[in-house]
């Protein structure tokens, strides 16, 4: 895919990683009747994780050389809000969601002073997508719709973004009626958990 980006277009600037699937891959009506970890298949787990996972390091390994030899660059991978990843119920999407945000954290610190970032962008909530089927009974009007994700994404995509780096956002958060940088400090945050502050303890060499 890279390889085909850079043959079209000649430069490769942005990548989203936004592939994903979940819970409705092992049970369509997991709202009502919650899936649990023990009656995941080995073989739905791994799914889950390769597309969630390990399909967002690939696509990040193979277009991060290009960018970084630009000295510009953009990496926005789409997680799931913090709730969803430790809810019960939710494994193996949970579990795949935080590993994916984890590695942006290591990303943004792996990428620092090439120009290229790594952020994180969020729905903020159920979506109305297929990954909501209609069989968990939810009005679609009432989810989150997809278009929110527009404003906060083509601004982590331009240069007003420049040197945002490690950060998450939160779509249903953005407050569009704001100038962008204003909208990104309210609905922006740490990407993964460094609040939980440094706990291991390193050998002093």
């Amino acid at each position: 895919m890279v390889k085909h980006a850079i043959e079209a277009f000649g430069r490769l600037d942005i990548l989203v990683n936004n592939a994903g699937i979940g819970q409705e891959t092992i049970r369509r009506d997991f709202f009502r009747a919650p899936i649990r970890f023990w009656e995941v298949d080995p073989a739905q787990w791994r799914r889950v994780i390769d597309v969630n996972t390990h399909a967002q390091y690939l696509m990040a390994r193979a277009a991060a050389p290009h960018m970084i030899e630009r000295r510009w660059g953009r990496i926005i991978n789409v997680t799931t809000s913090l709730d969803t990843m430790i809810r019960g119920g939710f494994a193996p999407y949970g579990p795949s969601k935080a590993a994916n945000e984890a590695h942006v954290a290591i990303m943004a610190q792996d990428l620092e002073g090439t120009g290229v970032t790594a952020n994180v962008l969020v729905p903020g909530g159920p979506t109305n997508t297929r990954m909501i089927p209609d069989e968990t009974g939810i009005d679609r009007a009432a989810l989150i719709q997809p278009e929110i994700m527009v404003p906060p994404l083509l601004w982590l995509a331009s240069e007003a973004s420049d040197g945002v780096t490690g950060r998450r956002f939160i779509a249903a958060l953005w407050d569009s009626g704001l100038p962008p940088a204003q909208a990104a400090t309210s609905a922006g945050a740490p990407a993964a958990w460094p609040s939980l502050g440094r706990q291991a303890i390193y050998p002093k060499q």
